[in-house]
């Protein structure tokens, strides 16, 4: 009734602005102010207090200001007109306003449901699945003004993602009546043809008992995909708050189908994560098979023909042959040793439980040893050693590390053409130290620069045919990040390659030197 009575003030006010004016002036057609009292209850109230008002300006006018005054009876005939051109004008107007006003109503709504239903899109793409939910239950609980939003999801794994949002209370009501709330928002009619899209009715479930467990409290929206439901966004309304509107449960079931959306995309992701995977293991199983089948039966192809010739009885092998026939036997033997090595580095960098055996060494007598022990390789090539006396012990896992340095050096071997200088050099540089192995030789193709660290990966240039498995530069670099350093190439001006990598000298404190194990 608030809303009749303010309509009928407004009319009183419109009549008192009339008689002042008509006492101060003659003013024709001053009856035309009642149309503001009617478009302003027409704006606040709707089309039922805007026609009282209608109504009520008629009498108003007929009682204070048409001939004879203060009775509803009209002398002039003429006025009759006026005064139904005056209600006319006053319905006229009031459903107008009242049109405009839903209109902006519904306007304002649309608007609210695409905010919403961006936010729930923008938060249901976070990477962190259950915690985008949790998010979506939150927006919607302030939104809709709840005391409690759960949602719950089954993915195709049969394991349940759950969000709630909510006191305490209201969320362990939520969780009861998960299998059987106390109303159901199910899906309304589908499209067809001219037929339009419509919102479900809420039914209320009738639990085996006659009483009602949760005073009607409990809403429940099931989430559905591809004709199945696969979840239900339960929530808790407040005591005492009036049920939702028909702008409510719409939003209710443009979230839900969101939802389902979300959990077939990130179903679709899963399968395209894993059929990533399956390609990367199959691509990485046929180079396995490529490399086992080339690398591993060329030296053993050696080994055996060695050994054959030496076990012939019929052939007598002076010293200098025999020598040679172990000399081969013993190379290609390392050579299989240092690709199985390689194969079961990988293995365990993929893998994730590479740890180094850390402890205090000397890096200049790491780099020397090598050197030596590959002077017979680099015979063809000018090895050339830039490193102080002065450096430090330094922490690291002495094995692992001899594997990277030897990988670097036997790679430049391997690339470059005999006659190359190949410099090796290391410096502290504050807390870090650089090892850099550069040669002068022709470089490194442009194209080859991306996918040189990638496992089974052969890249060559025009000068030195490609040679080894294409495992050394994938392992030295999963050795040294796992010493929490990087390893990196790149060409160096006037021709040549740097491969470089650096790692932390230590932890602060003292240096504790430590033997270098047997």
């Amino acid at each position: 009734m608030r809303r009749y009575a303010v309509a009928l003030c407004l009319t009183f006010v419109a009549s008192g602005l009339i008689a002042i004016i008509r006492s101060r002036a003659d003013v024709a057609n001053v009856s035309m102010l009642y149309l503001l009292a009617v478009l302003a209850t027409a704006v606040l109230y709707g089309t039922w207090p805007a026609v009282v008002a209608s109504v009520a300006a008629l009498l108003s006018y007929d009682f204070f200001f048409v001939r004879p005054q203060h009775t509803f009876n009209v002398a002039n005939e003429e006025e009759w007109l006026d005064l139904v051109l005056l209600l006319i004008a006053g319905i006229v107007t009031g459903q107008l306003a009242t049109a405009l006003r839903g209109r902006a109503r519904d306007a304002e709504q649309r608007e609210r449901e695409a905010v919403v239903l961006y936010d729930v899109v923008r938060l249901m793409a976070q990477p962190e699945f259950e915690q985008a939910l949790r998010s979506v239950a939150e927006r919607l609980r302030s939104e809709i003004d709840v005391s409690a939003v759960t949602i719950t999801l089954a993915t195709d794994r049969a394991v349940e993602a759950r969000a709630e949002s909510g006191d305490s209370d209201s969320v362990a009501l939520a969780r009861e009546a998960l299998r059987l709330p106390d109303m159901l928002l199910p899906g309304g009619n589908a499209s067809l043809g001219t037929k339009l899209t419509s919102v479900g009715r809420w039914v209320r479930i009738v639990p085996p008992t006659a009483a009602r467990r949760h005073s009607e409290r409990v809403h429940s929206v099931p989430i559905s995909l591809r004709g199945g439901r696969v979840g239900a966004l339960v929530l808790v309304a407040r005591g005492g708050a009036p049920p939702f509107g028909r702008e409510v449960d719409r939003l209710l079931s443009i979230v839900a189908n969101q939802l389902g959306l979300a959990l077939e995309r990130l179903r679709l992701q899963r399968e395209a994560n894993e059929s990533e995977a399956l390609r990367r293991t199959d691509e990485l199983r046929t180079a396995l098979m490529n490399a086992v089948s080339h690398d591993l039966r060329t030296p053993l192809s050696s080994i055996i023909a060695s050994a054959g010739s030496l076990l012939q009885d019929d052939v007598s092998w002076n010293d200098e042959e025999r020598r040679r026939f172990l000399t081969t036997i013993e190379s290609d033997a390392e050579r299989l040793n240092r690709l199985v090595g390689n194969l079961l580095d990988l293995s365990r960098i993929q893998g994730g439980s590479l740890r180094p055996e850390k402890g205090w060494y000397e890096l200049g007598s790491l780099i020397r040893e090598v050197a030596g022990r590959l002077a017979f390789m680099a015979s063809q090539h000018s090895l050339v050693l830039d490193v102080p006396d002065e450096l430090p012990p330094m922490l690291f896992d002495y094995v692992e590390l001899d594997q990277v340095v030897t990988n670097l050096i036997e790679n430049a071997i391997k690339h470059t053409p005999p006659g190359t200088r190949i410099t090796l050099s290391a410096r502290v540089l504050g807390d870090q130290v650089r090892v850099e192995i550069t040669d002068n030789g022709p470089g490194i193709p442009d194209e080859a620069l991306p996918r040189l660290f990638e496992a089974f990966y052969r890249g060559g240039n025009n000068a030195v045919r490609p040679r080894g498995s294409g495992l050394g530069l994938t392992v030295s670099r999963g050795l040294i990040e796992a010493h929490g350093g990087r390893l990196w190439v790149e060409n160096v001006g006037g021709g040549g390659a740097r491969f470089a990598f650096e790692f932390p000298v230590g932890p602060a404190g003292a240096h504790m030197p430590a033997e270098r194990p047997a």
